[in-house]
């Protein structure tokens, strides 16, 4: 399967503070990888380096063939990146704001109406996306939000705790969006401190704590290799 993004003796400091130490890994096409870790393990410090929302202090990142250092917005053309605290903007209609996101990407009206209509059946809101997003539920922004990130069809999703806060129906359409889109092609690079949530979604996963990665491998690996029922008692165990 061939690899689509490539890390590195990635680093990162915030003054004296080492918040990544050399992590490698690598994401493959179609494929979910999954970093799972404790608060302030590195995750989201990652996640934000791969969408050129951060310089890396040292280390190599490559997409596609590019350089980040060398090629930022080569990134930016093929990655779509949901933090986990991302917002709409609540006086809008959902499709005002969906429209006014497909303008950012598409270079043509007919490309706008290709993302738009992508976005809405994405999205799935039915004639509440003609509502106020402040009217919105925070499932119904979650997905609107997924419309918007998935509507471009990139090459990389880079998402951070996409169910976070989800009721369980909301949190299953979310997680079924994904799988479908990655079974289409897409590449999915994500963190969740759910560790249901991540068994069910990744092909492969790795463990990062204080800024460097623990073990890599499919969740039936790492239960196997840790001889734990659960990802749960995995992370611990590679821990000791």
């Amino acid at each position: 399967m061939e690899t689509i993004l490539k890390v590195q003796g990635l680093r990162k400091f915030y003054g004296k503070l080492e918040a990544l130490q050399g992590i490698d890994f690598e994401v493959r096409r179609g494929e979910i990888f999954a970093l799972i870790g404790p608060n302030g393990a590195g995750k989201t410090t990652t996640l934000r380096i791969i969408a050129t929302l951060l310089s890396p202090s040292a280390g190599q990142v490559s997409f596609l063939g590019f350089d980040l250092k060398k090629n930022p917005e080569k990134f930016r053309e093929k990655i779509s990146y949901l933090p986990e605290e991302a917002g709409a903007y609540r006086n809008l209609k959902g499709i005002s704001y969906l429209k006014f996101m497909a303008k950012f990407y598409a270079r043509s009206r007919e490309e706008v109406q290709t993302y738009l209509e992508s976005a809405q059946a994405i999205a799935d809101l039915g004639e509440r996306i003609n509502e106020k997003i402040g009217t919105y539920s925070k499932g119904m922004v979650r997905k609107l939000l997924l419309g918007r990130v998935l509507m471009t069809r990139p090459a990389l999703a880079i998402l951070d705790e996409p169910t976070s806060g989800l009721d369980v129906i909301n949190a299953l359409e979310v997680r079924e969006i994904i799988k479908k889109f990655a079974a289409e092609g897409l590449s999915v690079l994500l963190s969740s401190h759910n560790m249901l949530e991540i068994e069910f979604l990744s092909h492969r996963v790795a463990l990062i704590n204080q800024g460097q990665i623990l073990d890599t491998g499919t969740p039936a690996e790492l239960k196997s290799k840790y001889q734990a029922a659960n990802l749960e008692e995995v992370f611990r165990r590679a821990l000791q």
